[in-house]
């Protein structure tokens, strides 16, 4: 799946003839290991399908993997391509796969690697179709933010009239929760560093916005959440490490906990036996953890509420592929508000 190493042997076993421009990660460090690279054109084998890339969805996680974090989840070890989803169009399709597929819009998971190149290959059960007025750019938005968010609702089964309290609300993912809860009928207290972007969460949806900047902010959270009647049916943690711990509190006796984000470093410490002793149901990373079909399903969906009107991807910045490094930069310098994008156009 996605690209070999450029010093990788093609399907013959001998070296690829370059045709395609690409990014590598050099070895494990800040985001100036992250270097232009010439690879050779990936083929579809049998099941799969090459993708004419038009933009790679790009996540913080990432900048973890790169760094060199993370590695009891995502064992990668350089030199290797990152970016693991794309938006695009089919070029040619594999052994046994529908031909029809050929010239369609899509958009795919490749995997942990490989999506920062000009194609990839992916499998077929991973793509889901792009529809018609929904743009390649915003459709890379929701590859993998919208399935998972699309997931974590499905989880967690927030209804209407519950209270949620989204942690990251500012975020690719965060935003189109806030916006997935507020047309669900939910009441939505959102945590978002700053004025600027708690301004944008607010005009998504959220009933209240708390500046997560400030040292208050849980407290604040709390007054917020009992003014609209209680604790928190829900809370989607997004943040992790000791923001997602001092949010654990908030949560109602008998609501669900999420602690599937962790830009912080680690997911949020949450103590299991507590939660038991509260009848707190605990979800986590592995939870969003999904199955090709599955992934391709929840994809699909978000991509539909965005043809409907009723989801919008924020999308922060958009960088050239070869500029890689800054996108990276911007991310762990948390400058960006929603989502921070690649293109293989100028």
């Amino acid at each position: 799946m996605g690209t070999r190493a450029p010093d990788e042997p093609d399907a013959d076993g001998r070296k690829g003839v370059v045709q395609m421009r690409a990014v590598l990660v050099r070895e494990s460090g800040g985001p100036q290991v992250l270097v232009a690279a010439q690879l050779p054109e990936p083929m579809a084998g049998p099941g799969e399908v090459v993708i004419e890339v038009s933009h790679v969805d790009i996540g913080f996680v990432e900048t973890q993997i790169r760094s060199g974090g993370f590695t009891e989840y995502f064992p990668i070890r350089p030199p290797y391509v990152p970016g693991g989803g794309v938006s695009g169009t089919v070029r040619t399709v594999g052994e046994g796969v529908d031909a029809g597929w050929l010239g369609r819009r899509v958009i795919a998971s490749v995997g942990a690697t490989g999506g920062c190149a000009e194609r990839v290959v992916a499998s077929v059960d991973r793509l889901a179709p792009v529809p018609d007025g929904v743009g390649l750019r915003e459709a890379a938005a929701l590859v993998h933010d919208g399935a998972t968010a699309a997931a974590l609702l499905e989880r967690t089964a927030p209804k209407p009239g519950e209270r949620v309290l989204v942690l990251g609300a500012s975020g690719g993912m965060g935003t189109l929760l806030v916006q997935l809860l507020h047309a669900a009928g939910v009441h939505v207290v959102a945590v978002a560093r700053g004025e600027r972007k708690g301004a944008l969460v607010r005009e998504l949806g959220a009933d209240t916005v708390i500046d997560g900047a400030e040292p208050e902010w849980a407290e604040r959270a709390r007054t917020a959440l009992a003014d609209a009647g209680g604790a928190a049916d829900v809370v989607l943690d997004g943040v992790g490490g000791e923001t997602g711990l001092a949010a654990f509190p908030l949560t109602a006796e008998g609501g669900r906990f999420s602690a599937h984000g962790a830009p912080t470093g680690r997911f949020a410490p949450v103590d299991p036996q507590e939660a038991a002793r509260r009848s707190i149901a605990l979800f986590g990373i592995a939870d969003v953890q999904l199955t090709e079909t599955e992934h391709a399903r929840l994809a699909g969906r978000a991509l539909a509420e965005v043809a409907a009107g009723r989801l919008r991807p924020v999308i922060g910045h958009v960088y050239p592929l070869a500029e890689a490094s800054q996108a990276h930069a911007a991310i762990e310098a948390r400058s960006l508000i929603g989502k921070a994008l690649l293109t293989t156009g100028s």
